[in-house]
């Protein structure tokens, strides 16, 4: 794979196994609705702990070819994204950013890095989104992907690199 085109300072490495207490926070930080639930904090933990294991296990199961990868800036974690680089996509699975990196730009950054890699091999690049979230979709909407499909609660999208784009659309 070729090198990622990003800003200085951010860069993207494979995840190892020391990431691991890294990757448990980060998932804890999206998880607002478990916290929010009115048992011990031994409970919440554990539940967490659960859901954590029961994602990356189903990300495994569903993408036995996923590569999992961690975001830096400056050397320092602040995100993870998961991909899946197949004949015939480039599929985002999960990208997620620590609260602090949230809404700077660094997430529309490493997506269009992705979406440089995939136009690399020619090949489109696919994430799904929750419908709720518009955050996400309106980035989505300003890297080039559109709706193909509604998959409640998700939105499949898709973006064509420039030399599909000619031929697909």
């Amino acid at each position: 794979m070729q090198k990622l085109q990003l800003p200085e300072g951010l860069s993207v490495r494979p995840a190892n196994g020391k990431d691991k207490v890294f990757l448990e926070a980060l998932y804890q930080s999206t998880r607002d609705d478990l916290g929010l639930m009115d048992v011990s904090a031994e409970q919440k933990a554990e539940l967490m702990e659960m859901q954590f294991r029961a994602q990356t296990q189903g990300y495994g199961d569903a993408y036995p070819n996923a590569m999992y990868f961690i975001i830096e800036k400056h050397l320092e974690a602040i995100g993870k994204a998961t991909l899946d680089f197949g004949p015939n996509e480039v599929r985002l699975i999960d990208l997620v950013l620590i609260p602090a990196a949230r809404g700077k730009g660094l997430g529309a950054a490493v997506v269009q890095a992705f979406q440089q890699a995939s136009a690399a091999v020619a090949v489109p690049m696919t994430l799904t989104v929750l419908q709720e979230n518009t955050v996400a979709k309106v980035l989505y909407q300003r890297l080039g992907f559109v709706t193909t499909a509604l998959q409640q609660p998700y939105e499949l999208m898709i973006w064509y690199p420039p030399a599909l784009q000619k031929i697909i659309i």
